[in-house]
Formats: structure tokens, C-alpha cells, sequence
């Protein structure tokens, strides 16, 4: 161990490593999940053949349809969104020069994963759609390189999905770059604070990302196993003919089964990996806002920095804080220009009002699961 590190760089370094680990399951995932849904439309165009299915089958097939159907659209989307947020970040030193090659690497498969790995809402919205000025700049300045790079070099798109998810991606990308901020820190009393902080947010960070990884693995497998079960089923359902009516009473039998299989089959690509949601979300917010209503400032407030709002509660989730820490991460933020820079606020929106607002808010929400659940 290099007893030149601090404590805090050394827990970075482990926290990158199961990023780094976590973004490749998620590249592998997307191999899987391409098998899984070339396999999915082949039985679709099988199902597509046979005529008079009851009403009652052919509606649930057709909703399993349309959830597929919806999940490649938002893999086209994340796609889309990526290559048209990295051209329009160009030339503005948000992401440098490897940015080209992180576009080109950013193909269907990656899509696939990151479409999987974050989910699809039933409204066909997905959770991991890149939103907000924000976050994209912050996922962008992550795939080039930045604060995050390792000596400067920069990561390729593979080893950076994680920067395109939303509200998880916002964290990881800003995270180092909130780091810098102690060095505007001359007390060293403030900034061990502040190191405890960060190594608090760390460990944290590393249950979500091991939690993460046992999942995806697990996914992997199932996905393996579902495919190959669709497989057979294709070669089956050739030699029941076209018609349900003319099938026997076994072969019909069989053809529910596969629209269970199918239906089983689809929620693989569409259900999210848990430890890789978001911890703290606008909804969240929303219920806040909803229940102090009245107080006009504290509404009118949160529905200003409600972007803000979100990234530090998900940044401070379950990270206990007092008032005079809460002043050092306000000091700390505003006077990282980096920090600012990429992430598109500016230097007033960071406060001391802010972080009063977010442990407020988290105590909220903490109370409010506790007894919702």
C-alpha cells in the first residue's frame, strides 16, 4: 500500500475499481439482453402466424408485445440522446479530446445494458435517460476524462456507462470533482471533516456497487437460461402449425406456457438492477413539496433547485451531517469552479440554505419510508 495516499484517495481508488467492474457487467449484460431480445421477436413473428388464439391470449401476448417493443425504442433513445448530448458538447472543453472515441464506443449493446441496468417506467420513460444540462455535462466531462481520468488519459464509453445513468451517473461524475474542493480548504480541521464525509459516502457507494455487481451476475444467468428455453420453444412452435384451433390439446397448452415464458422473459429486460437506482429521487422531492405546500419559500425554493436538490440528497443519502459540516460543504462547492463549471449551476445556487434544505428533506423521506414500508 502506498503510505503516501490519504485515506480518502485510497477509498476513491476502491470505489473506481467496482465502478470499473460494475460498468463491464453492464457492457456483458447487453450482450445477453441482445440474445434475449433477438430470441423474444423471433417467437413474436412464430406467435404472429398462428391464427384464431382466444382473446384472452392474444391480449396478454400483445402487452408483452408492446413492453418489448417499448424497451428497444428506449435503447434506440439512449443512444440517440448520447450521440446528440456529446456533439453538442463539443468544442466546449466538456469532455476533450476523447470524446469522439467515447461517442463511437456508445453502440447498441452498451444502449442495451444501460437500458436494462436503469430500467423502463410503464410509461416508456426510461429511468436512465440522460436529462438536464447537468447531468449530462457531468457524464460527459466523465467520459472524457476530467477529474475522474486516471493520469488524464480519459475512459472509453465501456468503462463509463454508470455516467449516463440520471441521477446515479450525476453523483459519480461530480463526486471528484467535489474532492478538489478541499484543497480551497486551508484549516486542516475543516478538511478532515470533510475527508470523514466523503469516506462515509464512499463506503456507502461500495455496498451499492457490490450489491450491484451480485445482481447483474445473477441477471446474466437468468437472462442465459430464459434464452435458451425461448430457443427451444421457437423450434417447437414450427411444428404446431398456424392454426389454434387445428392444435392439439397438449400443443395448446404448450403455446401458454410460452407466453409465460415470454412474458417471464421480457421483465429480465425491462425490470432494474436495485442497487444501481437512484437513492433519492424528484418523486421524493415532490412529496416534500406536497406536504409543506403551504410554506411558500420552502416550495418555491424547491421547485427552483429541485435539479440541485436531488443530486445532493442522493450525493449525502443516509450521510449524517451537522451544521457546521453542512457549512464546509456549502464553502467547499462554490469555491470549486471545476466543480460548477461542469456541472452547469452556478456559484450563487450554492448556499448554506441549500444543504439546510436537502438534510431536511432527507429526514423527510427517511421518516416517510419508514412508514411506508
Amino acid at each position: 500500500m502506498d503510505k503516501t495516499k490519504s485515506k480518502l484517495q485510497i477509498a476513491k481508488e476502491e470505489v473506481d475499481a467496482l465502478v470499473k467492474l460494475t460498468n463491464s457487467k453492464i457492457m456483458e449484460l447487453g450482450i445477453y439482453t441482445r440474445s434475449l431480445h433477438n430470441a423474444l421477436t423471433m417467437i413474436q413473428v412464430q406467435f404472429d402466424k398462428i391464427r384464431n388464439v382466444p382473446s384472452e391470449k392474444q391480449l396478454e401476448y400483445q402487452k408483452i408485445k408492446e413492453v418489448c417493443l417499448t424497451w428497444k425504442q428506449q435503447v434506440e433513445k439512449i443512444e440517440s440522446d448520447y450521440e446528440a448530448a456529446a456533439k453538442a458538447n463539443v468544442g466546449r472543453g466538456v469532455a476533450g479530446g476523447a470524446l469522439g472515441a467515447g461517442v463511437a464506443a456508445l453502440g447498441p449493446t452498451a444502449a442495451m445494458g444501460i437500458a436494462t441496468t436503469f430500467g423502463v417506467a410503464s410509461t416508456g420513460t426510461a429511468i436512465s435517460a440522460l436529462s438536464g444540462a447537468a447531468a449530462t455535462n457531468a457524464a460527459l466531462a466523465w467520459l472524457g476524462g476530467g477529474a475522474l481520468a486516471a493520469g488524464g488519459g480519459g475512459m472509453a464509453a465501456g468503462n463509463a456507462l454508470l455516467a449516463l445513468a440520471g441521477p446515479v451517473g450525476w453523483v459519480i461524475a461530480g463526486v471528484a470533482l467535489v474532492g478538489s474542493g478541499l484543497l480551497f480548504l486551508k484549516a486542516k480541521s475543516d478538511k478532515e471533516k470533510l475527508e470523514n464525509i466523503f469516506l462515509l459516502i464512499s463506503k456507502r457507494d461500495q455496498t451499492s456497487y457490490k450489491q450491484a455487481i451480485v445482481e447483474l451476475d445473477e441477471r446474466i444467468k437468468r437472462i442465459i437460461d430464459e434464452t435458451m428455453k425461448l430457443t427451444d420453444a421457437i423450434q417447437r412452435i414450427v411444428t404446431f402449425g398456424t392454426d389454434y384451433n387445428a392444435m392439439t390439446e397438449e400443443q395448446q397448452y404448450t403455446l401458454g406456457s410460452y407466453v409465460n415464458l415470454m412474458n417471464a422473459s421480457v421483465q429480465l429486460l425491462v425490470n432494474p438492477i436495485l442497487g444501481l437506482q437512484p437513492k433519492f429521487t424528484e418523486g421524493d422531492l415532490d412529496k416534500f413539496i406536497t406536504r409543506f405546500y403551504s410554506l411558500f419559500t420552502i416550495r418555491e425554493y424547491c421547485n427552483e433547485q429541485k435539479k440541485l436538490i436531488v443530486y445532493m440528497a442522493n450525493l449525502l443519502y443516509k450521510i449524517d451531517t451537522d451544521e457546521s459540516e453542512r457549512k464546509l460543504l456549502s464553502k467547499s462547492f462554490r469555491d470549486n469552479k471545476e466543480f460548477i463549471e461542469k456541472m452547469g449551476i452556478k456559484k450563487k445556487d450554492i448556499t448554506s440554505e441549500l444543504f439546510e434544505i436537502v438534510n431536511r428533506v432527507l429526514d423527510f423521506t427517511y421518516a416517510n419510508r419508514k412508514r411506508t414500508n
